[in-house]
């Protein structure tokens, strides 16, 4: 009897996986902390993610300094740290697509899903490192913020307010991990790069189309918009009213998406 044998060309699947990997005891399976780590370093060491958080870094710096430039009034150290949103907010969701889309767009699912089939860990080692991104970012945008209310400060000969309570700042950082959070949402459930970064790209000009319809419209967007719902987060405005919108816009566009995306990750046939 013969066996049909693969060539032995001497090479390894990219994993993301260290040789030697230590599996859990009694299990043969890898630890979850492992494959945190290797989805994590995923972040810095594949050129799509390398591009993306080179670009937020810099857009970060050059966003700051250039509204630290311009200003005609003495500086706001939040509000020379929340200029960065700007870019934020929009290579957060696009960053979180890719992570959960490359998998499917490069083949590897295959090859990762056999070294663990249990699915829903692979998903939540994938999911944790962008929305831990959308914190470094925010708290790395505060910190450029500084020197830059300094230096414009002292340039103009004026006081710098360096008032930020921590309801605002953490708002602000909830803004971004619920934005990032949908970007994954969209990408689980469609497993398409382009089309879920469009629809979350789209959404900010497609709500602002949809206010202006009318009442109708308008009860619409402010019940389902996540821009929209997500501003109280850092404005002080919290009611219960508030509450309630926002946690209709999270569940429209981040649970529910979120959710079926998982299911159909975790059902889905790889070849």
């Amino acid at each position: 009897m013969t066996r049909d044998l693969e060539p032995d060309t001497g090479l390894e699947p990219d994993t993301g996986l260290e040789p030697g990997t230590d599996l859990e005891p009694g299990t043969g399976r890898i630890p979850f902390g492992r494959l945190l780590r290797a989805e994590t370093r995923k972040l810095f060491d594949t050129r799509s993610s390398m591009i993306m958080t080179g670009l937020m870094a810099v857009l970060a710096l050059a966003l700051v300094a250039g509204r630290a430039a311009v200003l005609t009034e003495p500086p706001k150290l939040f509000t020379l740290a929340g200029s960065a949103a700007i870019a934020l907010g929009i290579l957060l969701p696009v960053l979180a697509v890719l992570t959960v889309t490359a998998e499917w767009s490069h083949r590897t699912a295959l090859t990762t899903f056999t070294l663990e089939p249990r699915r829903a860990r692979v998903l939540a080692a994938k999911c944790l490192p962008p929305l831990g991104a959308a914190v470094v970012t925010c708290l790395f945008a505060l910190a450029v913020a500084v020197p830059a209310t300094a230096v414009a400060a002292a340039v103009r000969g004026v006081d710098a307010s360096w008032h930020v309570t921590p309801q605002t700042v953490l708002g602000w950082i909830a803004v971004m991990v619920l934005m990032t959070a949908q970007g994954l949402a969209m990408g689980l459930l469609l497993l398409n790069a382009p089309a879920a970064i469009v629809i979350c790209l789209a959404g900010t000009a497609l709500w602002s189309f949809v206010a202006q319809l009318g009442g109708a419209g308008e009860t619409l967007a402010a019940w389902l918009d996540l821009n929209t719902t997500t501003g109280p987060l850092m404005g002080g405005t919290w009611t219960g009213e508030a509450a309630a919108h926002l946690a209709t816009s999270v569940l429209a566009w981040i649970v529910i998406p979120g959710g079926l995306g998982i299911l159909r990750v975790v059902r889905k046939d790889v070849s």
